[in-house]
């Protein structure tokens, strides 16, 4: 046995620590009983289910316990924020306040390492795991330290107790993500802060938002959808703590409505003098000025080093023969053999040379390269592949440009297409399998990600999109960071999935504090007349309040976008009761302060608000203090 500990043992482990460890193994050969065979208990054979799956688990006899008395070793400064977050954590698993030390250990103790000998064989982000008497976490870097720590949280997700063994767990892919378009629509800060806990706890570290941030310098621009600086500065932190790095886009330079559509100046006109509120003009100083300075206000927020400009479907229902000018910018440019995609290109490029400037790389879809450009896209550009079209993954990467795999069978679409991830579990995808081409080698391929998109903004809501990402979300962990096909069949890999479950720490957003029945509703400012109402939790989490006369309450007023109502200040009115219409589902948040409860529309994510006259509207929460609503049983 012991000679099999010093064959195991990577290099490096005689370190500060290794003698240490030797010494302990051979005293307790030395002084232990002899155990008969015949009452040894059988090592288990099978590693314990985590996602991802542990490949290459070594079971050994006996096993770790966690208990009272264990403490978080840890020595130098990276490891202590590592033993820190993994306390936080513990506490949010129900497992109590364990303490952080600096040692030395003892029996029951989880020591958190880390050792920058080991980083040939771990890189960046793998760690190794021992668990014994006491559980070992060693990670060449912080980084990996935290994977380790993140195995260990679903190791005791179901038990205290953790079979003994050793595995040195090492991801395949650099970029493990997931993509969530906040785009138009508004998706609420707690969701966002559940996704980033679960994506760490699966080992994802990538998260691209494309999102709004409410601007100071361009204030005509802040449409509801938007996010206050502050919240995006909570949620950085978030993913800065839980490793998980969150990537910006502001879709450009097609879809830039949210942003242009009072800015007829900045929008591409066609031949028919129609101005274009989704497309900028790519051909004018002042469009380009304008979204370098949006990516300089992100910079506020976003200190990352990735910029995502989107640069997708551009000509989306148009072309480019209906834009003249386009072409006659790329000649002045390019030459007389230029196409009108050169100037596309050359908006492309100018935005990499900014985003360079500023200590970011750029990314971008990749449906934008159709190859009728003579310029080429700036190197070092990452792209990302979703769609097929004719400039393939392979041409791509032998072009010498990073690929992720963001294919559209992986997308989870509002209302809409969802990825079939038992198809894809069963026919072993994995980040090769790209829109239109299968890659023989994984050279040049990043890694891939799932993508959550809102194009029907009310076709489901965010507890019931939680719901469906949650597979898609376990699948694209374990394709990205280990074998994609642990389990024989897809309901094993489901039952899995379950067996980890969530990160601690999310938060029950399908909750509602109040019992079915009926109350009485008044506002605590008394500029409604109070009305009996019928509150029903709905089957994603939410609450329906039917009134008297039979008629729910639902927001519908105002300008439609995505098929949501996303006007500030429209009504909110009593309508024939529809259990599919989600826009009569309301969250209800107790108001700790004032005894009540804030009601929030499930998909405007706007409260619900009293005016001074005693209407009923919708209202973001930063533009109007929300009314506070007392529900008292009937």
């Amino acid at each position: 046995m012991l000679t099999e500990f010093l064959t195991k043992s990577p290099a490096g482990r005689c370190g500060r620590r290794g003698l240490r460890i030797v010494g302990a193994a051979l005293a307790l050969l030395l002084t232990a009983a002899p155990v008969s065979a015949a009452h040894a208990d059988p090592a288990p054979t099978a590693p314990p289910r985590t996602v991802p799956a542990l490949t290459n688990w070594q079971p050994q006899e006996g096993s770790y316990a966690f208990g009272s008395r264990t403490r978080l070793v840890a020595h130098d400064a990276t490891s202590r924020r590592v033993a820190h977050t993994l306390a936080d954590d513990l506490r949010a698993a129900g497992k109590g306040a364990v303490p952080v030390t600096g040692g030395p250990s003892r029996a029951g103790d989880i020591v958190v390492d880390v050792d920058a000998h080991e980083k040939k064989q771990l890189g960046a982000e793998g760690y190794e795991l021992r668990a014994g008497k006491s559980l070992e976490i060693t990670g060449a870097a912080g980084t990996g330290a935290f994977y380790g720590t993140r195995t260990l949280l679903q190791l005791l997700a179901r038990s205290g107790e953790i079979p003994a063994g050793r595995t040195v767990d090492v991801p395949q892919y650099k970029e493990r993500g997931v993509g969530v378009c906040a785009c138009y629509v508004h998706i609420s800060t707690d969701w966002l802060e559940n996704l980033v806990r679960d994506m760490a706890y699966h080992k994802l570290n990538q998260l691209l938002l494309e999102i709004k941030v409410k601007s100071d310098a361009h204030p005509e621009a802040n449409s509801w959808g938007y996010y206050t600086k502050s919240e995006i500065r909570r949620l950085v932190g978030l993913g800065e703590k839980y490793h998980v790095t969150i990537v910006p886009e502001i879709n450009s330079p097609g879809h830039m409505d949210p942003w242009i559509q009072d800015r007829p100046d900045l929008q591409l006109v066609d031949t028919d003098g129609n101005a274009q509120p989704s497309r900028l003009d790519i051909t004018k100083p002042e469009a380009f000025a304008y979204y370098k300075s949006l990516i300089d206000e992100y910079g506020e927020v976003f200190p990352g080093k990735w910029w995502h400009m989107g640069a997708d479907e551009y000509m989306l229902g148009s072309d480019f023969a209906k834009y003249p000018q386009v072409l006659a910018y790329a000649r002045a440019k390019y030459g007389a053999d230029a196409t009108p995609q050169d100037a596309f290109i050359d908006f492309v490029n100018r935005v990499e040379e900014y985003a360079a400037s500023k200590g970011k790389h750029l990314r971008i879809w990749n449906d934008g390269l159709t190859g009728a450009n003579t310029v080429p896209v700036r190197p070092g550009t990452t792209v990302e592949h979703w769609l097929n079209v004719n400039v393939k993954p392979s041409q791509l990467i032998a072009q010498g440009y990073p690929v992720m795999n963001a294919a559209y069978s992986l997308y989870v679409i509002r209302g809409g297409f969802h990825s079939d991830t038992a198809k894809l579990y069963d026919e072993q995808w994995d980040p090769r399998s790209f829109e239109g081409e299968q890659l023989a080698s994984r050279d040049g391929v990043t890694g891939a990600k799932i993508s959550l998109w809102p194009d029907n903004g009310r076709g489901e809501t965010e507890n019931e999109v939680a719901t469906a990402a949650f597979m898609p979300l376990n699948h694209i962990a374990q394709a990205t960071w280990g074998t994609p096909h642990p389990d024989a069949d897809y309901a094993a890999f489901t039952a899995r999935a379950d067996a980890v479950g969530h990160a601690p720490g999310v938060r029950d957003l399908t909750r509602v504090p109040l019992a079915d029945g009926t109350y009485t509703l008044a506002d605590h400012g008394h500029r409604t007349a109070p009305a009996q109402v019928r509150l029903t939790r709905t089957a994603d989490g939410y609450a329906t309040l039917t009134n008297a006369a039979g008629a729910c309450l639902e927001t519908r007023g105002g300008k439609l976008t995505l098929n949501v109502p996303l006007e500030p200040g429209s009504a909110v009115t009593w309508e024939t009761c529809d259990a599919k219409n989600t826009l009569q589902r309301w969250q209800l948040t107790p108001s700790a302060s004032k005894g009540g409860h804030r009601i929030t529309n499930a998909i405007t994510r706007m409260t619900l608000d009293a005016t001074s006259d005693g209407r009923l509207v919708q209202y973001p929460p930063d533009q109007q203090a929300p009314t506070t609503w007392t529900l008292t049983h009937a």
